[in-house]
């Protein structure tokens, strides 16, 4: 199956935790479903899909944010789809990309949380929107990160809490609640 069916598919089954999300959700199967080029990051109307990576130690109850150097603020890893890729893969590479982990993989098996967030104009792309799929992925091997300058100021494995106000912003509390339910499960 391509990638934008399968990622159809795979959110039209997704379960949405509340009303917010839930917009998110039918925004981003509205992109696929009807836009010419969803994909594109040079389709700046509405905006394109993306893909994020959670990074986890599940060991320590941990997450891995870095500084982003074009937005100054401190996110989780993701980036854009490139053709022919599927986001999770997506998510993974950029994960990988962004911390120097080589062990990363897909924890909890699915999507994990949607969003559809503004990204301000810069090196002449206008103002426009990142269609969010986001998803966790686990290390083993957390003290392996290496920071990518060209992406990051800074990396730092932060407690879910410290991640929610580094974080500063409602989509990422959602997520977080999630992850850590997620741990909950996995350490029981």
């Amino acid at each position: 199956m391509e990638p934008r069916a399968e990622l159809l598919e795979e959110l039209r089954q997704y379960r949405a935790v509340d009303a917010v999300e839930g917009q998110h959700q039918r925004d981003i199967l509205d992109l696929l479903s009807y836009g010419a080029a969803p994909f594109a990051r040079q389709a700046f109307v509405p905006g394109h899909i993306t893909a994020s990576c959670f990074v986890v130690d599940p060991v320590s109850k941990r997450l891995l944010l870095h500084h982003h150097r074009r937005l100054d603020r401190w996110l989780q890893m993701g980036g854009h789809v490139d053709p022919g890729e599927r986001a999770r893969e997506a998510a993974l590479r950029e994960g990988r990309e962004e911390s120097g982990l080589s062990d990363l993989e897909i924890f909890g098996g699915a999507v994990l949380d949607l969003d559809v967030h503004p990204i301000p104009a810069a090196n002449a792309e206008p103002d426009h929107a990142h269609y969010d799929v986001r998803y966790v992925a686990r290390t083993m091997r957390p003290d392996s990160i290496k920071i990518a300058g060209a992406e990051s100021k800074d990396l730092a494995w932060v407690d879910l809490d410290r991640a929610v106000t580094m974080m500063g912003e409602e989509g990422s509390r959602r997520v977080i609640m999630k992850i850590r339910k997620l741990l909950d499960r996995w350490l029981n």
